[in-house]
C-alpha cells in the first residue's frame, strides 16, 4: 500500500515526523504527521472522532480509507464523486471557506463516503467531506439540493465466491 502521497498530490515533508496508527485492516502502518486531516466537528454519527488520515491502496486507486487515527475499527472508503458524476459540485459558502481556512477552491478537495449494498457500490453524494488541501481540515455537509441523496449508484460488484486449496 503506498501511503507516500495522498489523492490531492500532496506529499509529506521532507524530514516531516511520522506516526503509528493501528488499523484493523492493514496492521500498524506509519504516515507523516503532516498527512492528518482534521474534522474539528468529526463526522455525522462520530462527533468525537476528529483526526482522520487517508490511505491509497495504489497509484492508480479511485477509492481511499479514511482511517480514524484514535479508533482502529474506524475507516470509511471515500472516493472522488467526479469519477463517477463529472457534474457533481458542492457549494462552499463564505463562512464554511473561512471555517476551513480555505483561501481558494482549488485547495478543496471533495469525497463522498462508500457503502456496498448488495452488489451496488453507492456513494453519499448528500453528505460529501470537503477537505482543505493545504491545512488538512476537514466537515462533513449537508446539501440541501435533493438532486443528490445519500445512495447515489457508482457502479456494480459483483461477490466473487472464495476461493478453497484442496490437496
Amino acid at each position: 500500500m503506498d501511503t507516500g502521497v495522498d489523492p490531492t498530490g500532496q506529499t509529506g515533508k521532507i524530514g516531516a515526523h511520522t506516526m503509528e496508527v493501528r488499523t484493523t485492516r492493514f496492521g500498524v502502518i506509519d504516515i507523516a504527521e503532516d498527512r492528518v486531516i482534521t474534522f474539528p466537528e468529526g463526522l455525522l454519527g462520530f462527533g468525537d472522532r476528529k483526526q482522520f488520515c487517508l490511505l491509497q491502496p495504489g497509484d492508480d486507486a479511485c477509492f481511499f480509507w479514511l482511517q480514524c487515527l484514535s479508533d482502529p475499527n474506524l475507516a470509511f472508503v471515500v472516493t472522488d464523486p467526479t469519477f463517477f458524476e463529472q457534474d457533481y459540485s458542492v457549494p462552499i459558502r463564505p463562512e464554511q471557506m473561512s471555517g476551513l481556512k480555505i483561501d481558494k477552491l482549488e485547495d478543496a478537495q471533495v469525497f463522498v463516503i462508500v457503502n456496498k449494498i448488495d452488489e451496488q457500490l453507492t456513494g453519499n453524494f448528500q453528505g460529501p467531506l470537503i477537505i482543505n488541501t493545504m491545512d488538512k481540515l476537514g466537515e462533513q455537509v449537508v446539501l440541501s439540493d435533493k438532486k443528490w441523496t445519500t445512495r447515489h449508484p457508482l457502479m456494480r460488484v459483483a461477490d466473487s465466491p472464495a476461493q478453497t486449496a484442496s490437496a
